[in-house]
């Protein structure tokens, strides 16, 4: 599946013309960011919840604590919406109206648990549940997987972890310089332009409780350019 295959839900209403079609640009955005925001309604009323998250091909899984009463609802049946944004620059244009921002943003629909496809899913398996706590561990912290301790039984059944598949997902961007209208355009004692915004990683800070000149893990400092 190389593009995206808009469903009544996930089809853009405003500005189409920043949606983007191939899949591709979906990965790109998932595999960028670190936090999604999960929401769905619990007993009558919206919930938004920031959690980490990881992709592994079509599929992106989230995990959570079993005292979760969210997470516990949304692997019993209920619609779910995962939302991933990446903020690239403030926008500053000659009027106040076209001040904008460019980002990219990736919206995943999920439905309910019983249908086959395009559904949030509680993942039982404990192969499964482990490899989905690997994906979560690897897009967040690379290479500690095999580095740190592993999970142990009491841990994996403390956790519930749940599947999204990516069937039913959308993708809109905005980049580039800032609009201008007629009436602006001989504004010329207004300026306009893009402040870039970027996401760094400060140094790592070693633990208090670490032996002294222990020196930070080579995963660490490649995936983190550190």
């Amino acid at each position: 599946m190389t593009t995206l295959s808009p469903t009544p839900r996930s089809t853009l209403t405003r500005k189409k013309n920043r949606a983007a079609t191939d899949r591709q640009a979906l990965y790109d955005v998932l595999d960028a960011a670190l936090i999604c925001h999960l929401g769905l309604v619990l007993h009558g009323s919206p919930v938004v919840l920031p959690t980490g998250y990881g992709r592994d091909g079509d599929t992106v899984y989230f995990h959570g604590s079993t005292g979760s009463g969210n997470l516990r609802a949304a692997a019993e049946g209920i619609d779910v919406c995962l939302t991933v944004t990446l903020l690239d620059g403030i926008v500053y244009a000659r009027s106040l109206n076209n001040h904008s921002m460019n980002y990219r943003c990736a919206v995943v629909h999920g439905n309910r648990c019983a249908v086959v496809h395009g559904n949030a899913k509680r993942v039982d398996s404990p192969e499964e549940k482990t490899h989905g706590l690997k994906v979560v561990t690897e897009h967040l912290a690379p290479g500690s997987w095999d580095y740190a301790r592993g999970v142990t039984a009491k841990e994996l059944a403390s956790v519930v972890v749940l599947s999204l598949d990516l069937a039913e997902a959308s993708v809109k961007i905005r980049a580039g310089e800032p609009g201008e209208e007629p009436e602006d355009e001989h504004a010329d004692h207004i300026w306009a332009g893009v402040v870039p915004v970027q996401t760094t990683f400060g140094a790592p800070v070693t633990a208090s409780y670490v032996p002294g000149g222990f020196a930070v893990p080579g995963h660490i400092t490649r995936a983190r350019g550190r």
